[in-house]
């Protein structure tokens, strides 16, 4: 496999280069054991292994669903409605597999869920306890996976949806489907996953299943379980949903390639749900996904938006690599993640394989680190710029002709992501080759001068005392709260003049040792007291500039001083608003003074 160097290494740096006695101190990587593989393969090998998954044999409702269930079974018998409700969704799969859900979704067989909606407000008011609230109506919105309208309301602290049963139409060209109303049956085998087609019946003491059978009697979904609340039983209408559920498999109800053409979003929404609850995907299905025709249809049938929103719902999930893997093995990531025509350099092979595998660095990174400091926003746009870390020097034409970093394109135009996400890795990415920089530095424990340090020498010169407290004030301003983001990231390229990509796709990448740095550098910038350092307020305001150096408007000599008097500040963190004007004054007198000199010469 041919990969360029442009696909991961950064441009050559100057930065210091410790001598042999300093080497222990400064973290170098060279000839160090092994000491913690990746994990990359950990993956590969428990796609493919059986899952056992615990399956409760009784479904136990909490108070607060008694209370909606019973309610909503006063009504049907208040108004004589011959209406079967089934909860549908995923709260049957989450209470079988033991965990809480707080939305419900109920399912109706003859009425519309707005219709029903309003019945049941009307019943509880006639009770004269508290009526529901935010009673509305969801209109659909085919072009977001809307397709039929969804009453919603507020009640006993839980949003309930209610929803007609249906079947559907797909044309060839379209994921759009036409609607109807359907059986419980049809609405099941129309459903993408098993596990997102459970209907169910109220189940109190026992799990009661009323089998249903289908011809081909190949593709099952345990995802077609209905709770049925009228008869308290749970609806298995494929005659497999429970022992598919027990064994933890991902299946469509009907044959998967013809499930993916009719709506190819359901083969990321299989990747997803696959990854989040740790089942294995249908070897069926995984063929299915990986053909050429679901591929096109996938890139040709689904809006940008889409995709991006579960790609984004994988990252920000509990199993990001798991995810994306399944992505890369599918043969889907360029489908996913689509490229421009052209880009410079070139994009090279397997560059998807080295995007996974940084991932998968950074994701392991951060749970031996712990980062409890980052959000969950920071954490989500940490996995991001891992994954596309192998892109950071490459580069495309927009259609203005100016040129972009190609991450630009991917979440502004493969995956239509806000601009602030773009922007936040973009920066995040630019920033690596300051703080390689400064790694070595900031880690060292003698006092050794920034000499080769290259960049803000317009801020600050050798002279200036405390250079590395300006230079690493400097670049947190730069990226702010994400700046433990951008040290991690660092951490997985450093040393600098390292080709690291055999030893990250190799899985010998030493992420003890990069804890170990990512934390020393952490500590060097506590004790440098620079952790908020981009909430602290310039002492020197713009308009004292102008008073001092005699302007009426501003313009870009006022930006150049506050910059320096920002250096000044960071140099002299104990210094006052007057010292740093006193500072100001005389250094700009003799700039004056350097310059009428010059001029009478």
């Amino acid at each position: 496999m041919r990969l360029a160097s442009s696909c991961i290494k950064l441009k050559p740096l100057l930065v210091f280069s410790p001598t042999p006695q300093r080497i222990d101190k400064t973290f170098a990587f060279r000839n160090q054991s092994r000491t913690r593989n990746l994990g990359f393969s950990r993956w590969k090998s428990t796609m493919t292994e059986p899952v056992v998954v615990q399956v409760k044999e009784k479904i136990e409702l909490t108070e607060t669903e008694n209370k909606i269930f019973d309610s909503l079974l006063n009504t049907l018998s208040h108004f004589n409605l011959k209406t079967e409700l089934r909860v549908a969704g995923g709260w049957v799969r989450d209470k079988l597999l033991g965990k809480e859900c707080y939305d419900i979704d109920i399912a109706l067989d003859n009425m519309l869920g707005s219709e029903f909606a309003n019945k049941v407000a009307e019943y509880v008011a006639s009770t004269g306890e508290k009526p529901p609230s935010g009673l509305g109506v969801i209109p659909s919105n085919p072009d977001q996976s809307k397709h039929l309208e969804t009453a919603r309301m507020y009640f006993f602290n839980l949003w309930i949806d209610f929803v007609n049963l249906r079947c559907e139409d797909y044309s060839e060209n379209s994921r759009i489907p036409t609607m109807k109303f359907g059986t419980a049956e049809e609405d099941a085998y129309r459903r993408d996953l098993t596990i997102n087609s459970f209907l169910g019946l109220l189940v109190i003491h026992t799990l009661k299943v009323i089998p249903y059978y289908c011809n081909n009697g190949v593709y099952f979904s345990f995802g077609s379980l209905f709770y049925n609340i009228n008869t308290s039983s749970v609806e298995d209408l494929t005659g497999r949903g429970i022992e598919d559920l027990k064994s933890g498999k991902i299946v469509t109800p009907l044959p998967p390639k013809a499930t993916f053409l009719d709506d190819p979003l359901r083969v990321l929404r299989a990747i997803r749900f696959g990854a989040r609850f740790g089942f294995i995907l249908d070897e069926e299905l995984k063929k299915a996904a990986a053909c050429d025709e679901v591929k096109a249809a996938l890139a040709a049938k689904i809006s940008k938006e889409r995709i991006g929103t579960e790609i984004d719902l994988m990252v920000s999930g509990n199993q990001p690599v798991k995810a994306l893997t399944y992505i890369c093995d599918l043969t889907l990531f360029w489908i996913v993640f689509n490229l421009p025509p052209k880009s410079e350099p070139a994009v090279s092979d397997g560059c998807d394989r080295l995007c996974i595998a940084y991932l998968d660095a950074a994701w392991n990174l951060t749970q031996l680190i712990g980062c409890s400091n980052l959000s969950d926003e920071q954490r989500r746009l940490s996995l991001y710029a891992a994954l596309f870390l192998p892109f950071k020097e490459i580069t495309y034409k927009d259609n203005k002709a100016k040129k972009m970093p190609i991450v630009n394109y991917i979440f502004r135009e493969s995956l239509k992501r806000k601009a602030s996400d773009a922007e936040t890795v973009i920066n995040i990415h630019k920033s690596l080759e300051k703080f390689l920089s400064l790694i070595p530095y900031l880690v060292s424990t003698e006092d050794v001068k920034l000499a080769e340090v290259h960049w803000g020498r317009e801020l600050v010169d050798d002279s200036v005392p405390l250079k590395l407290r300006v230079l690493t004030g400097f670049l947190l301003r730069e990226i702010k709260d994400f700046w433990r983001v951008a040290l991690l990231m660092s951490t997985l390229l450093y040393p600098t003049d390292v080709d690291h990509t055999d030893d990250i796709l190799n899985e010998h990448f030493q992420l003890d040792k990069r804890r170990d740095l990512f934390e020393a550098v952490e500590n060097a910038i506590s004790k440098l007291g620079l952790e908020k350092v981009w909430d602290v307020k310039p002492l020197v305001n713009g308009k004292e500039i102008m008073s001092v150096l005699q302007l009426k408007s501003g313009g870009p000599l006022v930006r150049e001083w506050q910059q320096k008097l920002l250096a000044w500040q960071l140099a002299h963190p104990s210094g006052t608003a007057e010292d740093c004007l006193d500072w100001m004054k005389e250094t700009h007198s003799k700039r004056v003074k350097l310059e009428s000199g010059n001029s009478v010469d």
